[in-house]
């Protein structure tokens, strides 16, 4: 894949809309675990301006799958 910088691309509505998910992402998975609840609120994050973009699920990907994956991270709602 080639690499380039995606976030030239996000308009400045987007860059904060990204900026605030991560930060509802890093503030529920400060104790380790990721509740039902705070996915929810996660979810209702992305979904906020009624669409869900690539930058954002790749957020999600590297912030909690990953970590879930490396076991830094437990999904207490599976």
């Amino acid at each position: 894949f080639p690499s380039h910088d995606n976030q030239a691309e996000l308009s400045a509505e987007e860059q904060q809309e990204l900026e605030k998910l991560r930060a509802i992402i890093e503030q529920a998975s400060v104790d380790g675990v990721i509740t039902q609840g705070e996915r929810e609120g996660i979810t209702l994050a992305m979904r906020s301006d009624g669409k869900v973009t690539l930058e954002e699920l790749e957020l999600v990907r590297t912030l909690i799958t990953e970590k879930v994956s490396k076991g830094e991270l437990v999904l207490d709602y599976l």
